[in-house]
């Protein structure tokens, strides 16, 4: 374990994983997370300003909220946030399904052409990375 300083409030706390805010601020947190959530449950056809004046959560800490995909819009919503990409309005997440599957062809293309790469290079190479022995009767003394 480390120690650091808090993000939000600059207080000195142990860091294990996550965002680097204290066990405080993160109560904190959550309390407003729970607040959205209710009031999105109770008026799901609400506009991101609504939620926010609502609820006294600043609009990035809602749409931060979504990006987590903890928070989950209902279709007939008119919140939104863009995709990261192209800036398509998605409900949740970072990118949109189209994105999203760009995304991952690209990384499977990547990723196979690094693992042909490799096991090119090792067999080909297999035979002058092993470990010689010299020959004990083949040794002139």
């Amino acid at each position: 374990m480390e120690i650091r300083n808090c993000k939000k409030c600059n207080r000195l706390f142990q860091y294990v994983t996550g965002r680097v805010i204290c066990p405080a601020c993160k109560e904190e947190e959550e309390k407003v997370f729970k607040k959205i959530k209710e009031y999105l449950y109770e008026h799901p056809k609400a506009t991101l300003v609504q939620v926010s004046q609502e609820t006294g959560a600043s609009i990035p800490t809602i749409k931060h909220y979504i990006r987590e995909g903890r928070l989950i819009i209902t279709p007939e919503s008119p919140i939104g946030i863009e995709c990261e990409r192209c800036g398509t309005m998605i409900k949740t997440g970072r990118f949109c399904e189209k994105c999203a599957y760009e995304i991952e062809r690209d990384m499977k293309k990547a990723t196979n052409g690094l693992i042909k790469n490799s096991t090119k290079y090792t067999n080909s190479n297999l035979k002058k990375s092993k470990m010689h022995y010299l020959n004990k009767n083949k040794i002139e003394r």
